[in-house]
């Protein structure tokens, strides 16, 4: 993922509470087998400081790439939004001449895989996720000699990811001046599609917290 120096995340608490206020969905990327495309895979997750825990269900053929190379890939991307050309012109050229561009979050997470096997393991796993997804307790209890999950869990496989290496950006036009991002943001309110009122926030939040852009 290519990162301009004014997108980079301003410091790790940025990144951490960003996928902390509700974004634990993202895609795996594994090696594939040599001379083939890598495989993805759609999931939740739960992040635990340098810790990624998921689980897939045992015939996903993940599993053999995994098993071959440990070093995999996870992707969280959202609060993203289309801009269009007129609003990125600048002032006093004609609004056909601005280039459009795509707003986003996306934080980038470079792991090494453990797959967990042992029952009670994928157990304890899963009943970390069920903290996160379910905190008010709502479910079964997780215990491999137990119903309805115990017999469930032989159909399933964890996987820990511990984290090397984390790369997050904020592409908001950070590198504009501060009257461009603060009139997109309120383009993007009026708009109102689907994500455009949190991507106005992003850029609203990054606004506040470095005015103009200095190199």
């Amino acid at each position: 993922m290519f990162i301009q120096p004014w997108d980079a995340a301003l410091d790790d608490a940025e990144w951490k509470t960003w996928i902390a206020d509700g974004h634990d969905f993202g895609i795996l990327s594994v090696n594939g087998p040599p001379g083939q495309a890598p495989l993805t895979v759609p999931t939740h997750f739960t992040i635990d400081d340098r810790t990624l825990l998921i689980h897939l269900a045992r015939p996903n053929p993940a599993w053999k790439a995994i098993e071959a190379d440990p070093n995999v890939t996870f992707t969280v991307t959202g609060d993203y939004a289309f801009i269009p050309g007129p609003w990125r012109a600048k002032p006093g050229t004609p609004p056909t001449d601005g280039v459009p561009t795509s707003y986003y979050a996306a934080v980038q997470f470079t792991c090494r895989a453990t797959v967990i096997d042992n029952p009670d393991a994928k157990a304890e796993l899963l009943r970390r996720q069920m903290a996160h997804f379910q905190p008010d307790g709502d479910h079964a209890p997780i215990a491999p000699d137990q119903p309805p999950y115990g017999r469930m869990l032989p159909g399933i496989r964890g996987l820990r990811l511990d984290i090397t290496e984390v790369r997050a950006k904020f592409k908001y036009d950070d590198h504009k001046p501060v009257e461009h991002r603060t009139e997109t943001a309120h383009r993007l309110t009026e708009r109102g599609r689907p994500l455009d009122a949190p991507t106005a926030g992003q850029q609203l939040r990054r606004l506040e917290r470095t005015g103009p852009w200095k190199p």
